[in-house]
């Protein structure tokens, strides 16, 4: 139960920043503060639910793209996120392969190091 929560408050908080970064390096992609838990939630969700059922569907019908989907995965879940009414907008086509690739990457990087950082600081108090 612990590790769900972990994994948990680790995609969203990887979530948050991907979004974050994006807005700050884009300046066709925005973040309206109102809405912006919202647009976490509904990210987060969504590429928990996505991922594994954009895995299968390559995996049975497109196992060349299989590397990709992560990519896939990350560009559907900003796709749904920004249907939502007062949480981020993206515009223009180069806006949403760029925002695709920095929310991947970040959501990537904080999945694989933030891990490491829990279990590193856990070790030390299992010492102690």
């Amino acid at each position: 139960m612990i590790r769900f929560l972990i994994r948990t408050a680790i995609s969203l908080v990887t979530a948050a920043l991907g979004l974050l970064v994006a807005s700050w390096i884009l300046p066709d992609f925005r973040i309206e503060w109102g809405g912006f838990i919202v647009a976490i939630l509904v990210f987060a969700i969504a590429q928990a639910v996505l991922s594994p059922f954009i895995f299968n569907l390559a995996r049975q019908h497109a196992s060349a793209i299989l590397g990709g989907i992560g990519l896939v995965s990350t560009f559907v879940a900003l796709l749904i996120a920004s249907l939502f009414p007062g949480g981020i907008t993206i515009s223009g086509v180069v806006t949403w392969i760029l925002a695709t690739l920095i929310v991947w990457i970040i959501t990537a990087l904080g999945t694989w190091l933030l891990p490491l950082i829990f279990l590193k600081e856990k070790a030390k108090k299992a010492k102690a």
